[in-house]
């Protein structure tokens, strides 16, 4: 009888033993399961964390980049209202400029006049032209008056139409002072007489045909340079 008690309270305390460790297990699992859930809770917190800084490291720096931006647009507007300020200064002065070069042109001996009453009409035609910068504007403008200023230090020679006749001959310039003219036979010399009274084509007497002939040559880089004899404008007495 007592081994029947005996056997029974071993078979309890068996069973109370598996009980313990099969809760102890099931308490394991779970204990692993909530450890697991906390560092991937944890990954997921630290990942979020820096994807955060980085969020606002990226925004400061496009808040800076915006803030630049702006600041730069806020410039150029400035920019823009001081060169329409200065436009507005410029565009009469260049108007007058190329009046200015008309008048030059006009009233100097007659060289190249067709091609240089062109080149003044472009300017003007220029100035209308919205798509031509202000700065490309002037620039021409300088340049057109560069190209005259050279005449005043250059001699040539070219063929064009004489203005009385119609017939082309070929004219020597020397700079700005002197502008003559001869007939490819050699049959006409003459000059352009630029006195107030005069401003005319004259023909020359013919001791200077050969002066003229070799000036031309000279001009022409067929000969070496020579002193040749030619007729000079008068200075223009002061009333």
């Amino acid at each position: 009888m007592a081994g029947d008690i005996h056997a029974q309270t071993l078979n309890s305390t068996v069973q109370v033993e598996s009980r313990i460790n099969a809760d102890s297990a099931t308490s394991q699992n779970r204990v692993t399961d909530i450890t697991r859930q906390t560092q991937d809770l944890l990954a997921e917190y630290r990942s979020v964390v820096r994807e955060t800084e980085s969020l606002k490291i990226y925004n400061d720096n496009l808040q800076r980049v915006v803030t630049d931006q702006r600041n730069e647009v806020q410039s150029i507007n400035r920019q823009l209202a001081g060169l329409e300020e200065t436009n507005r200064g410029v565009v009469p002065l260049m108007l007058e400029m190329i009046d200015a070069l008309d008048q030059i042109v006009e009233a100097d001996i007659p060289f190249r006049i067709e091609e240089r009453r062109r080149r003044v009409q472009r300017l003007r035609d220029m100035m209308d032209q919205a798509e031509v910068t202000a700065s490309e504007k002037y620039r021409r403008v300088m340049e057109a008056y560069q190209s005259e200023l050279e005449f005043g230090r250059t001699t040539e020679a070219y063929s064009d139409t004489l203005p009385t006749t119609g017939q082309t001959v070929d004219f020597l310039r020397v700079g700005r002072t002197l502008l003559v003219y001869q007939t490819s036979d050699n049959s006409e010399t003459g000059w352009f007489n630029p006195s107030p009274g005069s401003r005319q084509f004259e023909q020359l007497p013919d001791r200077y045909r050969l002066e003229v002939k070799e000036g031309l040559a000279i001009a022409k880089n067929e000969k070496a340079p020579n002193l040749v004899t030619l007729p000079v404008p008068l200075p223009e007495v002061a009333q």
